[in-house]
């Protein structure tokens, strides 16, 4: 008899799309308060989940639900940072 695996689903906090947590970036707030992309998705801190689009980025930006997931505010060179290392991670 085989067992059937349950895939871990999450929610884009861009699009709110459900997805596998394979498929998605996970956005980090260390204990010290630092904003940074997990691409393990192993380390320790709150996470939110974003689409690796820069599109889903630009939407969690404008409706603050990175903020919002997070509960901090984000600056806008944050943001800056997380879309150059997501185009680093898409190449």
């Amino acid at each position: 008899m085989s067992t059937v695996r349950k895939v871990p689903m999450r929610k884009c906090v861009g699009c709110g799309e459900m997805k596998n947590k394979k498929e998605l970036i996970r956005v980090l707030k260390t204990p010290e308060g630092e904003i940074l992309l997990d691409a393990g998705g192993r380390k320790n801190g709150r996470g939110a989940y974003l689409c690796p689009s820069s599109d889903c980025l630009r939407k969690a930006e404008r409706s603050r639900g990175l903020e919002r997931s997070l509960g901090v505010r984000i600056p806008p060179e944050i943001y800056e940072k997380l879309r150059k290392e997501m185009d680093q991670l898409g190449e």
